[in-house]
């Protein structure tokens, strides 16, 4: 009995040690995991934001942060309810009252058309373009006009919207435009004879395909652009707990599904994942650098197809003639 109460006394601290010293080393992963943080205080007062699909995620969290600052903030999204009401959040949030709301659809060419009209009559300038918006693994869908789902809510809408708003940008430079792209990019490839995934179509494959497209469109684009003052940067958010990957989830197997829950605990929430976005449309030291990839808030290297020049002018052309850009 001594012995069993003896043991019981001399274990007992072991366990909470080992409790603390777990706990510790998860909230120190957690931490790290989180990654780097926006430390720029720029203000944004008289500057006009734009940001596609801010009514939810990182777009929100970037929305606030953004406001927060001074800017008036244009939400364009695809479901106006939610829109709204995220809306309000924001507004509440950053007390800002100059958030706005404005209907696109990335996954018709007819949506982006008819919003870049209605901010080119209704803005006198676009400081900063958002392409937040985008679709993650989902089934072989099509667009209005018949593209992959991926390829063109991730790449061709936002394409043709960034295109149609250029002179506005150019008239408000020094101005930026940021493209949320992902670590996926290095398993992607664009597959120039089966754009659309006809032939073949896996999800991630074309998910990677898309974000790969980002990262070539923003350094074609940053080409394009010198001399004018418009900026152009790429990024990965990061691991996110967000709603991307509603259509990847329940695809999941019940036992991978069991597995990861845990380690849901260790990835980003959306404001982690939105500070590099801020930090791309914020900092001031990146008012001469454009084209590049950034990660954790710092500039990283992209993956060797992601530095291909001569394929991201082959996909400005054929990105032109799907969206019917002369």
């Amino acid at each position: 009995m001594r012995t069993a109460m003896g043991s019981f006394v001399f274990q007992y601290p072991k366990t909470i040690a080992l409790v603390t010293v777990t706990g510790v080393g998860l909230f120190g992963v957690k931490k790290w995991m989180a990654g780097g943080v926006c430390r720029s205080k720029a203000r944004l007062d008289g500057k006009v934001v734009l940001i596609t699909g801010g009514n939810t995620g990182i777009g929100k969290e970037t929305a606030v942060d953004l406001a927060r600052r001074g800017a008036r903030v244009i939400l364009a999204c695809r479901d106006m309810d939610r829109a709204n009401k995220a809306a309000e959040d924001v507004r509440k949030r950053s007390g800002n009252d100059s958030v706005i709301v404005k209907k696109l659809d990335l996954a018709s060419l007819q949506s982006v058309l008819q919003l870049a009209k209605d901010v080119l009559a209704s803005e006198a300038r676009l400081d900063v373009l958002i392409n937040n918006a985008g679709i993650m693994s989902c089934p072989k869908w099509q667009t209005e006009e018949g593209f992959e789902m991926q390829f063109g809510v991730n790449h061709l809408g936002h394409f043709l919207l960034t295109n149609c708003l250029l002179d506005l940008l150019k008239k408000s430079a020094p101005s930026r435009i940021v493209n949320v792209s992902s670590l996926a990019h290095e398993r992607g490839q664009i597959y120039f004879d089966d754009i659309n995934q006809d032939n073949e179509y896996r999800p991630w494959k074309s998910y990677s395909q898309s974000k790969l497209a980002n990262v070539l469109f923003t350094r074609e684009l940053s080409n394009r652009l010198q001399g004018t003052g418009v900026t152009t940067y790429s990024l990965h958010p990061g691991v996110i707990r967000t709603e991307l990957g509603r259509h990847f989830w329940p695809t999941m197997p019940l036992w991978k599904r069991v597995v990861y829950t845990p380690l849901m605990f260790l990835i980003k929430s959306p404001t982690e994942g939105a500070q590099t976005t801020i930090y791309c449309a914020v900092e001031e030291s990146l008012q001469n650098q454009s084209g590049l990839y950034y990660s954790d808030c710092a500039p990283k290297t992209a993956a060797p197809q992601g530095l291909d020049d001569e394929a991201a002018k082959k996909l400005w052309d054929l990105s032109a003639s799907m969206v019917g850009l002369t």
